[in-house]
């Protein structure tokens, strides 16, 4: 038999601790964006993430999890996601890096990424970049009550697919809340019109993975590094977002 998929609903109080694990998520993030330069280890880059969530009286979401040694995942290049920081991966000028972090407050998770261009970049790199950014807005703009979670899926293949790009299967958004990982799945890919109704309090975290060459991906010798096949370049954005009556609230947003 399959298992019925639902999606937790939360309440008004519940998505405003939520908001605040995600305004950590987000200025974290930023920090990290400033000071990820050539010369800079992706082990660096983990001191800071961790010592900021600190600072900020929040525990690392992901130190810890399922076993995994770091707080931030950092994926440089053809890593597509969940990197694990290293001080003998040093950034050089024309490498780009994915950066997913998260965080706990009052037992309430924020999830958030971005890729950003180390130095100046390749055409093909940059415009990977902005059409990973954009898809994810494309499937945010579908997070309105009553839509379906394949609207959103639909969404972010169009527009990553109409820009010469592929997007990876193997990896999808969720639900998120008590849990890092909750129901329902949310892929990157699909049909419109088709999947679990969206209605106000539900929360997901939407993570397009694009793909500059095909959407193959394996898993490295450590258990975790995914890249793609074909060592092509990889980007990852990814938000958290309430569906609420006024539609979507993305609770991690970066301040600008």
């Amino acid at each position: 038999m399959f298992r019925a998929i639902a999606a937790d609903v939360k309440s008004a109080k519940e998505i405003a601790v939520m908001r605040e694990a995600g305004a950590i998520v987000a200025e974290v993030l930023s920090i990290l964006a400033g000071a990820a330069k050539p010369g800079v280890s992706t082990k660096d880059l983990d001191v800071i993430a961790e010592r900021e969530i600190r600072a900020r009286k929040a525990k690392p979401a992901f130190l810890g999890y399922r076993g995994y040694t770091a707080t931030l995942c950092a994926s440089v290049n053809e890593e597509v996601v969940h990197g694990i920081p290293r001080a003998d991966k040093v950034l050089r000028e024309g490498d780009i890096i994915g950066m997913d972090l998260g965080c706990v407050v009052k037992g309430f998770y924020g999830d958030s990424a971005i890729t950003v261009p180390i130095g100046r970049v390749s055409s093909q790199a940059a415009a990977l970049i902005q059409a990973t950014r954009e898809s994810l807005d494309k499937g945010i703009e579908q997070m309105t009550e009553g839509n379906r979670i394949g609207d959103i899926g639909a969404a972010v293949q169009a527009h990553a697919e109409a820009a010469g790009f592929s997007v990876v299967r193997e990896f999808v958004g969720h639900g998120i809340g008590r849990s890092l990982h909750e129901d329902p799945p949310v892929p990157n890919y699909g049909k419109a019109g088709t999947g679990l109704k969206l209605k106000p309090g539900m929360v997901l975290a939407v993570e397009p993975m694009v793909n500059a060459g095909g959407p193959d991906v394996k898993i490295l010798s450590d258990g975790w590094t995914a890249v793609t096949v074909d060592g092509a370049l990889s980007a990852h954005f990814e938000h958290t977002i309430a569906v609420t009556e006024d539609g979507p609230e993305i609770l991690t947003r970066r301040p600008h």
